[in-house]
């Protein structure tokens, strides 16, 4: 489903990814792990619009990426959280997941003016898709509270539910388990894995839970420094010697 091609950019002279490639297949929970500054962020910036690399190919589906922009990429099927939550903090939850549900609007400005009946329509069903994603991640019971104003688990499952309204074939989640306690992460760990098996999602995750990661990932790459280290199976990666050492250090180190 996605194929990352000797993929290569830098800032201000510094390599954050030197000839990255690894693709992930459909209904695949694939993992990219690594020490802070490996370039995984960097990856799904990539990915979704947001960075032009110097190099390297994205494909989706088979079609090229990096020829369009981030709303394209979206209206592909490509949507994503991010490391720290972006909600509209003064939007109520509900309004947060509406405005996931843009790409699949039809109805223009001079009709939304007038407010026709079709208008009308289309509005009371993104609000009611809008809601079922709500009570599906249990928030139903936020849904006319102001985004800024929840906890950070409940906004860390707001942005879920809008990527969600995005009825993506594709979901990144950046640092998904970051802050939460461990009562918290172990839902979603069920979450994630709901989503793919019964959703039939293909999620690409990036995450220093080690819990979470070897808990729900079919496949792992590691990154370390820009660079590709390692890749395969969670229990394979976890006993890799080069994984150990880019984590812990080595004693000379």
């Amino acid at each position: 489903m996605l194929s990352v091609e000797d993929l290569s950019i830098s800032f201000g002279g510094l390599a954050a990814l030197s000839g990255l490639g690894f693709e992930v297949a459909e209904r695949e929970i694939f993992a990219l792990i690594g020490p802070n500054g490996a370039g995984k962020s960097t990856v799904f910036n990539v990915v979704t619009g947001l960075y032009r690399p110097s190099s390297g190919r994205v494909r989706f589906l088979g079609e090229d990426l990096l020829a369009l922009a981030p709303h394209e990429i979206a209206r592909r099927g490509v949507a994503r959280t991010f490391q720290n939550t972006e909600v509209f903090r003064t939007l109520t939850a509900l309004d947060n997941v509406l405005i996931g549900r843009h790409t699949h609007l039809r109805s223009g400005a001079l009709r939304g003016a007038l407010a026709v009946a079709s208008v009308r329509r289309e509005e009371a069903a993104a609000r009611g898709t809008a809601r079922a994603l709500l009570e599906r991640l249990g928030l139903g019971e936020v849904a006319g509270v102001e985004a800024g104003s929840l906890p950070l688990g409940f906004q860390k499952r707001l942005e879920l539910a809008r990527a969600l309204a995005s009825e993506p074939r594709l979901l990144l989640l950046d640092e998904p388990a970051g802050g939460l306690n461990p009562t918290e992460t172990q839902a979603l760990m069920e979450v994630i894995v709901r989503l793919r098996d019964e959703h039939g999602l293909t999620i690409l995750v990036v995450e220093h839970d080690m819990e979470l990661v070897m808990g729900i990932s079919d496949r792992v790459a590691v990154l370390n420094y820009g660079r590709k280290i390692a890749e395969g199976k969670p229990d394979r990666i976890a006993a890799d010697p080069a994984v150990i050492e880019a984590y812990l250090g080595s004693e000379d180190d």
